[in-house]
């Protein structure tokens, strides 16, 4: 990959190439390049031995990360057992026994990791969790960065302030900003004059299947909450009263190529254009209408229910929003308050783990939902979903 970028500069010098053909290798070689490695990873994961957990105390997360792990036969972690006393009483499922005996149940299971769930911390046994990790060499794990490490995803309602107040990705170096961005501004000035002749037919298209402008244009909240506008290639019929911005509040409007364009994002390759202009990045949260905006700044700051659920929403602010992000690649797109929930589960674990290569990674993951068709294979599961009630806006 080095080789073919440090090519694709010196072309034009030696064999006087074409900057764009050699913008294109560039392009191509920072993309593909990467696939092999990535495919060889993925391999050596696949082979890795299953790991077995064992957790320790019975709070609503640790519910939650044995149900998620239960639900992916394809994993490579499982459940061993679950520690708790009969006041935590959780059924007959891999209860193991109570935290008094901690220490026999670890000899008895033998496990890879040990994960601790506790609600009351007060009542973490100190000592035998110390000993298996010094004595027995066993990794000793919090269930909020278990969660986070094995789902992808933060746990917003364990999250401490110091969680993500001494993250290093929470605030990323300069250098690291600048190259995300010099690669987006690349990527998107040479990406546009690849598809233009693939834009003029889309935008024939549009016209020749229903009446109404081709692009739809859109406030959006972007970086440190200055709102731009947003493009789009219209997909739906327009209409004269307010839209909802729920996606299953529109299926009605949705034209019939509206739905081809959506199925593999192409509605959405007038944000290049946006990118150019210095309004969002390649990768990042995905940006927020405007109304929404404010409708979940409101929640965060004045829901008493919902203040557990949303404290850390304006972090999303602090970086420029994305044309795609791990939150769309993962979950697609939101259709309640507690789907939103949901997808600032995945905004605030990148915030936390941004960079360079978590970045290809992403772009590599829309490519290939783009070309299969599928904007979203991951849905999130039901149980992630019980926040707090139902809601009536997408945001």
């Amino acid at each position: 990959m080095v080789l073919v970028a440090l090519a694709s500069m010196t072309l034009p010098a030696v064999w006087k190439t074409d900057f764009l053909w050699s913008s294109v290798l560039l392009v191509a070689g920072v993309i593909f390049g990467l696939v092999l490695p990535s495919r060889v990873l993925a391999i050596r994961r696949l082979r890795r031995p299953m790991q077995r957990l064992l957790v320790v105390g019975t709070s609503p997360l640790a519910r939650r990360l044995v149900d998620i792990l239960e639900t992916q036969p394809e994993g490579r972690h499982e459940i061993a057992g679950v520690v708790g006393d009969a006041a935590d009483a959780w059924g007959e499922r891999k209860l193991r026994g109570p935290l008094a005996s901690l220490d026999k149940i670890i000899d008895e299971v033998q496990p890879d990791r040990i994960v601790v769930a506790l609600a009351d911390w007060r009542r973490v046994p100190t000592l035998e969790l110390l000993n298996a990790r010094a004595h027995r060499g066993i990794p000793v794990q919090d269930v909020a960065e278990a969660y986070e490490r094995l789902t992808g995803k933060l746990a917003i309602e364990a999250l401490t302030p110091t969680h993500l107040l001494f993250s290093d990705g929470i605030r990323p170096s300069r250098l690291s900003l600048a190259v995300r961005r010099g690669f987006s501004f690349l990527v998107a000035g040479v990406g546009l004059l690849l598809i233009v002749p693939l834009l003029g037919l889309i935008a024939v298209a549009i016209k020749l299947d229903s009446p109404g402008p081709v692009l739809f244009a859109q406030r959006r909240t972007g970086l440190r909450g200055k709102s731009f506008t947003l493009y789009k290639f219209r997909t739906m019929h327009p209409t004269d009263r307010p839209p909802s911005e729920w996606v299953r509040d529109n299926e009605h409007r949705i034209t019939r190529l509206g739905r081809w364009l959506r199925r593999f994002w192409l509605d959405e390759l007038p944000q290049l254009f946006n990118i150019l202009r210095g309004d969002m990045n390649l990768v990042g949260p995905r940006p927020h209408p405007s109304s929404n905006f404010e409708l979940l700044t409101l929640v965060a700051r004045n829901a008493p229910d919902c203040g557990l659920a949303l404290p850390y929403y304006f972090l999303r602010c602090t970086v420029r929003p994305g044309l795609t992000g791990w939150a769309q690649v993962r979950t697609g797109y939101a259709n309640d308050l507690d789907e939103e929930i949901e997808k600032l589960r995945y905004d605030l674990y990148y915030l936390k783990h941004q960079s360079f290569w978590f970045d290809l990674r992403i772009i590599l993951a829309t490519l290939r939902d783009m070309l299969g068709g599928q904007p979203s294979k991951h849905r999130p599961t039901p149980s992630d979903h019980r926040v707090w009630g139902p809601a009536e806006r997408r945001a």
